[in-house]
């Protein structure tokens, strides 16, 4: 009986994109054995904005601080959306009657006060926002000092917490209102997540002039360290070039890690839980890794950092 040779040019079973896929996780999840980071010496506040809503900003702020937490770092989430969804994704309790960032802003409560800590793994602690908050750019904009509320509410806390903080992460409303201004007067680093699809750069432009003007009159030292790119679907040559044109227009801030679109990270935050607790060997909980990891990386490599 003659036995046929196998045809070379005939893909095999791992050479198909499933069994490649699988692979690539495979090899990705040694970052779960990988050396913590190095923590910083500062505490690192970021605002996490995008004025377009949907492109994965909430989810990309609490799966980041998620991340940090689990790589052995203390971690502070500021709900700033009326919208709550940080809070809920950290399985925070947030109805109207929960002292939250509102009372900060509008009642000059202590941020300490209104601090609560998350079931996630690690130290990891969210400010909440309620519905409460959707009123608050109106009663605040008489104050001549409405801007700075966050930033003085936010120093006092870091100078009197008896254990530091090495990450704070302010997810904003999808807008550039008063909420968002008061975010980043409070921080010296913007994030931005840019989803991987059309109109991917649309009011990022207008956002970073904004950073500019607020940097240039009210916080000399904010500046737009971090791009991540979200909802990356491979199989598009339009995800590809989206990429692409980010990349071009910022080479410098915009991370390697891409994080992918997959159902898990959509489920998660309907369970209370980020990605790292609802499916923590999941390409979406690799991938946020990844990012934290190339955030402390980065900083820890640049010369004469803070």
């Amino acid at each position: 009986m003659k036995h046929l040779e196998p045809d070379a040019s005939r893909p095999t079973a791992a050479d198909t994109p499933l069994a490649s896929e699988a692979l690539d996780l495979t090899r990705r999840r040694r970052i779960l054995e990988a050396p913590n980071p190095p923590l910083p010496a500062q505490t690192r506040v970021f605002t996490v904005s995008n004025q377009k809503g949907g492109v994965g900003k909430t989810t990309s702020a609490v799966n980041l601080a998620s991340a940090f937490a689990r790589l052995g770092a203390r971690v502070l989430v500021i709900d700033l959306d009326p919208q709550g969804n940080a809070s809920t994704a950290l399985s925070i309790p947030h109805t109207y009657d929960v002292p939250g960032i509102y009372d900060v802003l509008v009642n000059d409560v202590p941020l300490s006060s209104v601090l609560q800590r998350s079931p996630e793994a690690g130290e990891l602690y969210c400010v909440p926002s309620n519905i409460n908050l959707a009123g608050a750019e109106i009663e605040l904009v008489a104050d001549e000092e409405s801007r700075y509320r966050l930033k003085a509410a936010l120093r006092e806390f870091l100078e009197g917490t008896p254990a530091p903080f090495h990450y704070v992460f302010i997810d904003c409303p999808p807008s550039l209102g008063l909420l968002t201004v008061n975010a980043l007067v409070a921080a010296r680093e913007v994030f931005i997540p840019i989803q991987c699809e059309y109109y991917a750069l649309e009011g990022v432009t207008q956002l970073e002039d904004t950073v500019t003007r607020v940097g240039a009159a009210l916080n000399p030292e904010l500046r737009l360290s971090t791009i991540l790119l979200t909802m990356y679907d491979g199989r598009t040559k339009l995800a590809q070039e989206v990429a692409e044109n980010v990349r071009t227009h910022f080479p410098a801030q915009t991370l390697n890690t891409i994080i992918p679109r997959t159902v898990r990270i959509s489920e998660a935050p309907s369970y209370g839980q980020t990605i790292h607790t609802y499916d923590p060997n999941s390409i979406g909980a690799i991938t946020y890794l990844e990012a934290a990891h190339e955030m402390a990386n980065r900083y820890a490599a640049q010369p004469g950092r803070p």
